[in-house]
């Protein structure tokens, strides 16, 4: 099972932002800070939950940190979520079949006479 850490990093919607960014390429801490409107302070706080939790990796250029996604931790996530998938996958083409076996068209109202 995923580490509780990962799940704990992930449950903060800026840290999911600075993840989703992070999906795209790799970005120094100020690129982060504009896309995110936060401040550099507390940018800094949730890279350094998803650094504890291996999300991302960070290196020095220059004067500059550039931090990037590590994939390994989200392809543990996605193992431990497949079975779930599977399942919602499952009730997803339950309903596809039904509705292929649903008329067209709605049915016309009932008139009262």
């Amino acid at each position: 099972m995923a580490d509780a850490s990962l799940w704990t990093a992930l449950a903060d919607p800026h840290r999911r932002a600075i993840v989703a960014l992070l999906l795209e390429r790799p970005r120094p801490v100020g690129e982060i800070v504009e896309a995110c409107g936060l401040s550099q302070p507390s940018t800094s706080k949730h890279l350094k939950v998803l650094r504890e939790a291996g999300l991302v990796r960070v290196r020095q250029d220059a004067q500059r940190r550039v931090y990037a996604l590590h994939p390994a931790p989200i392809a543990e996530l996605d193992a431990w979520l497949a079975p779930y998938r599977r399942l919602w996958n499952a009730s997803l083409d339950k309903l596809g079949r039904r509705l292929d076996e649903a008329p067209d068209r709605p049915e016309e109202p009932a008139t009262k006479d």
